[in-house]
């Protein structure tokens, strides 16, 4: 069970006045889209719970067919996060909520009973991590102090499961900072299907090396941030699968020697309280095992292996298990992500979707027709790698049937029997409206929330337009689109500011409403710039082929590809080829900071933000998976590095800012700090700002506002 959350920014009020487009009208919300995300479906498929923060709160899906009022009051209160039991009879709620990673947190969790309206506390109150029920929703686990603990909701009795827990040396059935950032998810326990076993993933980080951070906090003496955090080529922690049983309350260690076990990205119980699957990989990530784990005796069964001669996207497993332990799963293998179907034994039953396009979302199995639901970027039968649709398929190949129709961008939230689904839709010239459709065919049933007031706001302060088109580019159409200004003059001459991500399988040109960044070039086009950006090869959207084509070089071919597409620009005749500039923030930054240094003559100005300067700084999981290890691919780790690059920089044409957050846990400031040093030892003028006790998102207070502000300047000033 998820908690979603929805999100309303109420500027209903404001008039709709023509101005400039401004940071402060930016950074304050005057163009913010309301929002609905996440539509919680209850077990009956015609409810949906919402957390509105004053309280959870239930709905009927047909009262916004009806358009009646369907609203009642679960339990009042603010809560940060909530999860149902599986019998809906009491709730998880989580408040005061201290973030500690990217998605890990601590909070204070408590069990509230729907039918005595009593709440329970969950460890005496203590902050916790991963509060989460049992499948017969009597007990709860959850991680206290890198030690497993569950609670009989009953007797309110804790029983503590591990002893080792310690911090930078033993974690238990939570992830480590490297499995958090880049396989994306914290709990690594997972309770079998009647609540009498735990598994759980044990990480011994011992010899992990220590990161440490400054905190300066206008402290007299600065403390020290320390984790464990593993470089390219370095020592992972070693993991290991256990299993708790409850009755006896024994801990078994299951032993995966023969099987890949270097990593275990994801483990799940099937339907089958006494048959655990677990997903293993080798350190390359090209190999990964499928297996069955038996409860009872602890024996490993390997169902197959997936493999790629380049790699597998661990963090994006999908693995839907059926009632007789049937399960879905999803591969690369030929030459598209498409949806597999498999017996319980590991014998592929067939290959589910096909054809030159992918599965981007995968949203769930409806058992009673044997149907999938998922989202790819198939339009018509065509891929449209811009674009997003919502679609079902027969468990047997058949019957493929598109649920969403508009050209654009569109996800769903469906309900528990797949009935209804929100669907949320947007496009370059329809800010995210919210419907309510038919599960079953492609028909619209209700407007739940439209933002027309946005692109009346944009409009009425006088936003230009956003294009989208390919430009030709090494022999390769990409994707680009452009920003430029509402009295745009094809005879004018208009310097073009380029942003870009770039990183493996990320797209950044797609067929949707304008985020804050989109905003901001809306106001720089109003200064009389265009921007553009352009997805080079290896981003998304395009298949395997395309996205793996960088394997080992990162940042040769994307980087060739925005000089190429800024080179291409330059003929425009309404561009001024002099005044090309480039910006990305992480990835980006360290593009843009490669771009300024290798093609000076074609780029005048550069912005890199919390930019990765050479990727042996960077973590084991992300870094090796594209580029193996720097022992194994010493040169491909080099040769694309902006450290490398440092003395061509033209510093008497051109102008380069580099921007960091001091307490930046992921892309550390090392990075930066070791460019500037490369930069001043070949005697070279730059601009350089560091944010105290800013993470990598550089974020808190007035600091966006302040962040850019000094960006607009810096362009103003240079381009």
């Amino acid at each position: 069970m998820r908690n979603f959350i929805l999100l309303i920014c109420v500027f209903n009020a404001l008039t709709i006045s023509a101005q400039n487009i401004s940071l402060e009208a930016i950074w304050g919300g005057k163009y913010y889209a309301q929002g609905l995300r996440g539509i919680n479906s209850m077990n009956d498929g015609v409810h949906y719970s919402i957390n509105e923060g004053t309280g959870i709160y239930k709905y009927a899906y047909n009262s916004f067919v009806n358009k009646t009022d369907s609203r009642i009051a679960i339990v009042e209160g603010n809560f940060d996060e909530y999860y149902f039991s599986s019998d809906e009879k009491y709730l998880l709620l989580a408040s005061e909520v201290n973030p500690i990673y990217r998605h890990s947190f601590t909070a204070k969790w408590q069990v509230y009973d729907l039918n005595s309206h009593s709440f329970k506390p969950i460890f005496e109150g203590k902050p916790v991590q991963e509060a989460t029920f049992s499948p017969d929703a009597t007990k709860v686990g959850f991680v206290f102090e890198n030690n497993l603990y569950y609670q009989d909701l009953t007797s309110g009795k804790v029983t503590q499961i591990t002893t080792d827990g310690k911090k930078n040396e033993i974690i238990n059935g939570i992830c480590d900072w490297v499995y958090e950032e880049e396989f994306g998810f914290v709990r690594h326990f997972d309770w079998n299907a009647d609540g009498s076993a735990l598994a759980f993933v044990k990480f011994d980080e011992s010899q992990v090396r220590e990161f440490f951070i400054p905190v300066y906090e206008h402290s007299l003496y600065p403390h020290e941030m320390r984790f464990k955090y593993p470089k390219a080529g370095e020592d992972n922690s070693k993991v290991s699968l256990h299993i708790y049983d409850l009755k006896s309350g024994k801990t078994d260690a299951v032993n995966l020697s023969s099987v890949e076990n270097y990593y275990i990205p994801k483990i799940k119980f099937t339907n089958d309280k006494n048959t655990l699957s677990v997903l293993t990989s080798n350190r390359h990530q090209n190999k990964v095992d499928v297996n069955f784990v038996d409860v009872n005796s602890l024996k490993v069964n390997k169902l197959f292996s997936e493999t790629d001669p380049k790699w597998i996207d661990t963090d994006d497993f999908i693995l839907e298990f059926l009632d007789d332990n049937s399960f879905i799963w999803a591969s690369d293998r030929d030459g598209n992500r498409h949806i597999y179907y498999y017996e319980k034994s590991g014998k592929l039953k067939n290959q589910v979707t096909k054809g030159d396009w992918e599965l981007t979302d995968f949203y769930g199995f409806n058992p009673n027709d044997k149907t999938i639901y998922f989202q790819s970027n198939a339009f018509d039968g065509k891929r449209v790698s811009t674009e997003k649709q919502v679609y079902k398929i027969g468990l047997d190949g058949k019957n493929l049937t598109a649920l969403t129709d508009k050209k654009g961008t569109n996800s769903a939230e469906f309900s528990k029997t797949f009935e209804y689904f929100i669907n949320s839709y947007s496009s370059i010239q329809q800010p995210t409206t919210y419907y309510l459709r038919s599960g079953n065919e492609k028909k619209e049933l209700a407007v739940l929330r439209e933002n027309s007031r946005v692109a009346n706001q944009l409009s009425a302060d006088g936003a230009g337009t956003k294009e989208l088109f390919t430009l030709k580019v090494n022999g390769t159409d990409l994707n680009a689109w452009m920003i430029k200004p509402k009295d745009f003059d094809p005879k004018k001459k208009y310097p073009v500011l380029m942003y870009q991500y770039s990183g493996p399988g990320s797209q950044q040109v797609t067929n949707s409403w304008h985020g804050l960044n989109d905003q901001w070039y809306f106001m720089l086009a109003q200064k009389g710039y265009l921007v553009v950006c352009v997805d080079g090869r290896g981003t998304g959207g395009k298949g395997v082929a395309f996205k793996k084509q960088t394997y080992m070089d990162l940042g040769k071919m994307e980087v060739e590809d925005q000089i190429a597409a800024a080179r291409l620009l330059a003929t425009y005749e309404y561009v001024d080829a002099s005044r090309i500039g480039i910006w990305g923030w992480s990835y980006g930054g360290y593009m843009s900071s490669n771009c300024i240094f290798r093609a000076g003559d074609v780029f005048k100005m550069a912005i890199a933000v919390a930019p990765v300067t050479n990727w042996r700084y960077y973590d084991t999981v992300y870094t090796e998976r594209f580029m193996r290890t720097p022992q194994e691919n010493p040169n491909g780790y080099d040769r694309n590095s902006p450290i490398t690059y440092a003395g061509q920089f033209d510093d008497e044409r051109n102008k380069f800012l580099l921007i960091h957050g001091t307490a930046d846990d992921n892309v550390h400031v090392q990075n930066a700090m070791d460019l500037a040093s490369a930069l001043i030892e070949a005697n070279k003028q730059f601009d350089m700002m560091i944010y105290p006790d800013k993470n990598h998102g550089i974020y808190g207070g007035k600091t966006r506002i302040q962040l850019y502000t000094l960006m607009t300047n810096y362009i103003l000033e240079n381009l």
